[in-house]
This record gives C-alpha cells, structure tokens and sequence, in this order.
C-alpha cells in the first residue's frame, strides 16, 4: 500500500462544466457559420456564464469552451453591424443615384 492515495479527494482538480458551456460555444460557431444575429445571444450568454463560472469558486469548470463561444459570438455581432452598415450605406447610395439620374 502506497502512502499517497490512489485517486485524488472528490472535487480536487474537476469541476463539472457549466450547464450552458456548450450550448454557448455552438451558439457562437453557428453565428459565425450560418447566422450572424445569433453573435449577440451567444455574447451576451457567454457574459453571465463567465460571470458564474467565476462566483462558483472553483465549483464550475468550462471557462474555455464558454470563453470560446463568447468570442466567436463578438466577432459575428461585428460582422453583422459591419454588414447592416454596407447594406445601409449601398441604400444611400442608390437613392442617391436615383435622384440625380432623374432630374
């Protein structure tokens, strides 16, 4: 018999992950991949979880992958204000055109 323990003492060196851990990390890919409006969910989502994982003292794991999510969900949220800018700035630029082409 060894005078160390076979195992280490429960809750030594793991904690579970956070419930919403992968269900933000898939958030924030399917934002980058399919739909950019679900960048803000996965932010915003990613925010409170971090902000848990951080009271729990230890008790919560998945830092990383809800990390992961909630930057994936930042750079979709500024892909989508970049686009909602170029489509809005195409606007004035049509209507610009138009109003000059007709007088």
């Amino acid at each position: 018999m060894s005078a160390y323990p076979q195992q280490p003492p429960p809750g030594y060196g793991y904690a579970p992950d956070h419930p919403r851990a992968t269900v933000i990390l898939v958030l924030g890919i399917l934002s980058l991949v399919l739909c950019q409006i679900l960048g803000p969910v996965a932010w915003v989502m990613g925010n409170n979880a971090i902000k848990e994982i951080d009271a729990s003292g230890g008790a919560l794991g998945g830092r990383g992958t809800t990390n992961a999510g909630r930057i994936c969900g930042i750079v979709a949220t500024v892909l989508l204000i970049l686009g909602v800018l170029f489509g809005v700035l195409l606007l004035i630029l049509a209507i610009a055109a138009g109003t000059s082409s007709s007088g």
